[in-house]
């Protein structure tokens, strides 16, 4: 169909803003501060075969999982119910159907147009607590999927556009705070209702045929774009590996990759990963696409429009049973957060090969997890969840960034308003934690401390956190960033360190410290010689001492 490009643009432009207005009215809606505050959520729209054609700017751990996810869902849905319905939404959280851990919900709203399907909107938001055997649901130590909490299978959240009140009531009934899950819920679904009306305002002002070639233009166009991004790196093979740290600390866990680059392509090979764990840091295949897709976008051109186009020049290897395509019904809470990362590290890695002076060195490395929750002195449970931020790696041309999240996590703190308004904690630390980026010509960006003490009542405290033992690494002659640290104060002043991986109980006036690791630096800093006797010749960044600890 020929057509005005600049009409192709405008519709393209109206489908992203209409996915960030999705975001928007999540955000606005939510109940819970890890929506509300932090924007732990993602939004996309899809078309009638459920392709991606828009996804805001929002979670880089849902790139690939939203859309792997969406079409997984859409399988089960139209094999167990005949598909999706005009007036419905249907909602799941299973992490081998929608793709990532089960706190992370899913819900998909089928778009119709005068009786026809034509797309659909979907989002995901991370719920803090949907059951489990710890307050937040992530335990360092479950054994298996059911251990982490509520597993729910694509289900109808609405029917003829009235909410089903016996799905709402599952998900209460099964989390330790059900005014927020019941409360979130509303917020994805007005989500849904938002991006609806703005794609059905498009199909009414522009018709089908028009809004489907747009469609098809815009997939094309990131194709082509990709291809052409890819082909500037080069050909070759890349190789690079890195690892996790085991429940005691011991850094075993390996990630290997090969990567060939070939004419405007490229082929992920993860042959040679550590098999399946026993404990939640395996990462279901949803979750390796994104380490996959972020790492890739951010290294060739972001500006390319994120849509399925982007991705037909990308495949994907990853053996089954292993940890970053784990068999059902293997733990996998810790993967979406810990592992990913860890995952978007060794990409990284291995595209520094072909474009040194695009990859910063490593950053933290880490979302540092931290999951408290408990009974209050009213008898009310409650429950708190919130990633910190570390220290970005130093860049090519500039530092790292000082306490920032990194990589696949694009969430903001948790504000120290809302904790102390809406939990029994106090914040009684949180800085900078100084030199504790890598030196360099740039150095790493450092990481920060965080401290939360708890009020009245009695918690239970999990942690699940990397970089403890293997320190993110400096590029092209940088030293190494500071590793991790955590901190246990009681209420009798006894001060002890305490593992990355842990669970343990908090009485009134104990305190945990999260400090987070430094980024690596980049370069040889002034005087500095390298293995050949040369030296470097740019400003020496801040020493990488060990940063305060401790609360």
């Amino acid at each position: 169909m020929n057509f005005d490009p600049v009409t192709a643009e405008i519709i393209k432009s109206s489908l992203i803003y209409a996915s960030e207005e999705m975001g928007i009215a999540v955000r606005n809606s939510a109940y819970s501060p890890n929506i509300k505050e932090r924007l732990d959520h993602s939004c996309a729209l899809f078309d009638r075969r459920g392709r991606l054609v828009a996804q805001a700017e929002h979670i880089p751990v849902h790139l690939g999982s939203l859309p792997w996810g969406l079409q997984a869902t859409l399988a089960v849905i139209n094999a167990r119910h005949g598909g999706a319905k005009e007036g419905e939404m249907w909602v799941v959280n299973d992490p081998y159907v929608s793709g990532t851990h089960l706190n992370d919900v899913t819900v998909i709203r089928p778009i119709f147009f005068r009786s026809e399907l034509v797309g659909y909107a979907g989002n995901k938001a991370h719920h803090t607590d949907v059951g489990g055997s710890v307050p937040g649901s992530m335990s360092a130590d479950a054994a298996d999927l059911f251990a982490e909490g509520l597993v729910v299978a694509p289900t109808r959240l609405l029917e003829n556009d009235r909410a089903v009140e016996s799905t709402i009531e599952f998900f209460r009934a099964n989390s330790r705070t059900p005014d927020a899950r019941s409360g979130d819920l509303r917020a994805q679904t007005a989500g849904n209702y938002t991006g609806e009306r703005r794609v059905l305002e498009l199909y009414e002002r522009y018709g089908p045929p028009l809004i489907e070639a747009a469609i098809e233009r815009l997939l094309d166009d990131s194709e082509v774009r990709m291809r052409a991004a890819l082909r500037a790196l080069g050909n070759g093979i890349f190789e690079y590996e890195d690892v996790l740290e085991d429940r005691e600390g011991m850094p075993s866990i390996r990630i290997a990759l090969r990567l060939t680059l070939d004419d405007g392509s490229a082929h992920f090979d993860y042959n040679g990963t550590a098999a399946q764990l026993p404990f939640p840091m395996n990462a279901v295949y949803g979750v390796t696409l994104s380490g996959v897709y972020y790492a890739l976008r951010a290294v060739t051109d972001p500006q390319i429009p994120m849509n399925e186009g982007c991705f037909r020049p990308v495949t994907v290897d990853v053996p089954e049973g292993t940890l970053l395509n784990p068999r059902r019904p293997a733990p996998v809470s810790g993967g979406n957060v810990e592992t990913s990362t860890r995952n978007a590290d060794v990409v990284l890695g291995a595209l520094a090969q072909a474009a040194p002076d695009r990859v910063p060195a490593q950053s933290g490395g880490t979302m540092s997890n931290v999951m408290i929750g408990g009974t209050r002195e009213d008898g009310t449970t409650w429950a708190f969840y919130e990633t910190n931020g570390c220290g970005m790696g130093a860049r090519p041309t500039m530092d790292g960034i000082d306490g920032i999240q990194c990589h696949m996590t694009n969430t903001l703190n948790t504000p120290i308003e809302a904790i102390e308004r809406e939990y029994p904690l106090r914040v009684v630390r949180y800085e900078f934690a100084e030199n504790t980026g890598g030196t360099g010509k740039y150095r790493g960006g450092n990481g920060l401390i965080r401290a939360l003490q708890l009020t009245g009542g009695s918690a239970q405290l999990s942690l699940l956190a990397e970089r403890h033992a293997k320190a993110p690494q400096g590029a092209q002659g940088g030293g190494d960033g500071d590793t991790g640290l955590h901190t246990l104060q009681r209420k009798n002043g006894t001060r002890s360190r305490v593992p990355a991986k842990t669970t343990l109980i908090l009485e009134p006036g104990d305190a945990i410290a999260v400090q987070t690791p430094g980024g690596g630096g980049y370069g040889l800093a002034l005087g500095v010689a390298d293995g050949n006797g040369a030296t470097g010749t740019g400003e020496a960044g801040p020493g990488g001492g060990v940063g305060a600890g401790g609360t």
